[in-house]
């Protein structure tokens, strides 16, 4: 729940094509494998049909035997479509060692057992891989083209000529997906610190916000503990604008922001939802810690200034709630927020420059319920509509510009 950093290349995003992270990307490296797997054996087994390609005796058996075995490999893929990064690393080396074996049973391995086959392992190992797993196949490579090649040629020389060709053409096309994944990466990284965070301050925005609300929850309930929500409104903000210009402006959000980031801890997540509103989203024990975090939150808002010297002070409402099951942690975020925004404008009527806390209002008698004889005001009084809160319905605040 923390406010830190944006995802980079080496964080959630490049998880977005290796197996193994818990996301989709595994169901596709699985289901990618076991396709690869029965078009080799299926293409294998043909030749089986045909005179002269297999060598008779115990090499067409073990030839047979090992096109099933990538039939079968195939089925646990598409059975349960999962595998982590050490399985498919053990299966682009199998692989290697099956092209090895069938270039080893062929009548004509040049003609029959074309290095071309391990393009298949080379494109998985760059897609999927890890960078050493990837250089350890780079490796493999050449080693299974001389055993698969080293009978077909006469002389050493004429042998390594081909298996650099071969080789050399499978790890180049090999180094260029990678290249291209690692691009790939560095984008959807890029793109996903776009839609996370606000451009302007570095904090997280409204739909980060979002997005961690049912992990919130979830840990709340899980630690009986209560989801604290304060809504910061800078005091005086648009005179900032109106008399030093948008780019002061834009100057003291950042140091704010700053100073917040500085003063939250660690396990807090602090978002910007509106033009100078922000909100912090954090786990308390009691009201009076909520509290205290709310005052050193005010005071850090006090004490920062921008480079040249403009400073704004923070009005901050405070709301807790303890989530219960069953709950849709959004719109239970939601009217938190709205819960806090409310004590906000309260802390605003109260001079700003404040915190204040959420108060249900407390339902006011009706001259209807208090002279009904005894026993029916109660009822009377559960069949009036309870007192309205301003924001406290489920709306969601609505931001002064976007985040």
């Amino acid at each position: 729940m923390s406010p830190a950093r944006p995802p980079g290349p080496d964080g959630p995003a490049s998880a977005l094509n290796v197996p193994g992270t818990g996301g989709p990307e595994h169901r596709v490296a699985a289901l990618t494998l076991a396709v690869l797997l029965v078009v080799g054996g299926a293409m294998g087994l043909v030749n089986l049909a045909i005179d002269g390609v297999v060598r008779d005796g115990v090499m067409r058996w073990t030839y047979g035997a090992t096109m099933v075995a990538c039939l079968l490999a195939a089925v646990p893929l598409v059975v349960r479509p999962r595998v982590g990064r050490w399985q498919t690393f053990g299966l682009v080396l199998l692989g290697d060692l099956i092209y090895v074996v069938v270039a080893l049973c062929i009548e004509d391995p040049v003609r029959y057992a074309t290095p071309l086959m391990l393009l298949f392992s080379s494109f998985v190992a760059a897609w999927f891989l890890e960078p050493w797993m990837l250089v350890v196949n780079m490796v493999a490579t050449p080693v299974a083209v001389w055993i698969a090649l080293g009978g077909s040629y006469p002389d050493v020389l004429s042998l390594a000529v081909q298996v650099g060709v071969h080789a050399g053409m499978l790890d180049l096309a090999s180094a260029a997906v990678f290249l291209l994944r690692r691009r790939v990466e560095r984008l959807l990284a890029a793109t996903e610190a776009l839609s996370q965070r606000d451009p302007l301050t570095g904090l997280a925005n409204r739909r980060h916000l979002v997005d961690q609300a049912p992990r919130t929850w979830r840990q709340a309930r899980r630690e009986g503990v209560r989801v604290a929500a304060m809504v910061l409104d800078l005091d005086h903000f648009k005179q900032v604008n109106d008399v030093h210009g948008h780019a002061a402006g834009d100057a003291v959000l950042r140091a704010v922001a700053t100073a917040l980031s500085d003063t939250v801890r660690p396990s807090d997540l602090l978002a910007r939802i509106g033009g100078e509103e922000l909100v912090v989203l954090g786990l308390v024990g009691d009201p009076s810690e909520a509290s205290r975090l709310a005052e050193r939150l005010r005071s850090a808002v006090a004490d920062s200034r921008s480079a040249h010297g403009h400073a704004v002070t923070a009005s901050i409402g405070v709301a807790l709630t303890s989530p219960v099951d069953g709950e849709d942690a959004t719109d239970a975020l939601w009217r938190l927020v709205d819960r806090a925004d409310a004590a906000m404008y309260e802390a605003k009527e109260a001079g700003r420059d404040r915190v204040a806390d959420f108060r249900p209002p407390r339902p006011r008698g009706t001259p209807a319920a208090e002279h009904l004889p005894s026993g029916q005001g109660g009822a009377a009084r559960g069949r009036l509509d309870p007192p309205t809160v301003p924001g406290s319905a489920g709306a969601r605040p609505s931001p002064r510009d976007p985040a």
